[in-house]
């Protein structure tokens, strides 16, 4: 049988390894406590608040040093039980990596964000229309080429007529 939620050491609680710093500590606890706040987690709300208080209780006791050397001695003694140490060689089930819904905060963000880039694109094609300018501009290699057809001279990409390029005179070269 998987242990439960309460047989989990505070350092697989928070997903960190023994030796983790302060800032490791602190970052896996704000990770984690987005996916289990009870604000903002589609779980019952008893067990939300009672994996919340687990993590929090674990992030503060690593947290200080002096409790946690004395929190690691308590997990040296604890191993060295044949039962525990047969519970620490089962699977732990974990919630890490696994995606949660949006909250309403973050959905209401999302959507500001899109009337914002749509105010915007408003915003700046109605200047350039108030000012008369076209709001879809051709490169000017592309106005050259059209001009070159219109005027009954079609040119390549390069810029020789296709009559030069389809002559078969070889070219003069300079020098010869």
């Amino acid at each position: 049988m998987p242990p439960s939620v309460q047989d989990l050491s505070h350092y697989e609680r928070l997903g960190v390894p023994k030796g983790a710093d302060s800032e490791m500590l602190r970052q896996a606890f704000r990770r984690l406590s987005k996916a289990v706040h009870p604000d903002t987690t589609r779980l019952p709300a008893q067990d939300a608040a009672r994996q919340f208080r687990l993590l929090r209780e674990a992030y503060e006791q690593l947290a200080d040093p002096r409790l946690r050397r004395l929190y690691d001695a308590a997990l040296e003694e604890r191993k060295a039980t044949p039962v525990a140490a047969m519970q620490a060689s089962l699977p732990v089930p974990s919630a890490i990596g696994q995606r949660r819904p949006l909250s309403g905060g973050e959905w209401t963000s999302l959507l500001l964000l899109a009337g914002a880039l749509l105010l915007c694109l408003l915003l700046g094609v109605g200047v350039a229309w108030n000012r008369g300018l076209a709001l879809q501009v051709q490169p000017s290699w592309l106005v050259e080429e059209q001009t070159r057809i219109i005027d009954g001279n079609p040119g390549g990409f390069d810029g020789t007529a296709s009559s030069a390029r389809n002559s078969p005179e070889p070219a003069l070269i300079a020098g010869s």
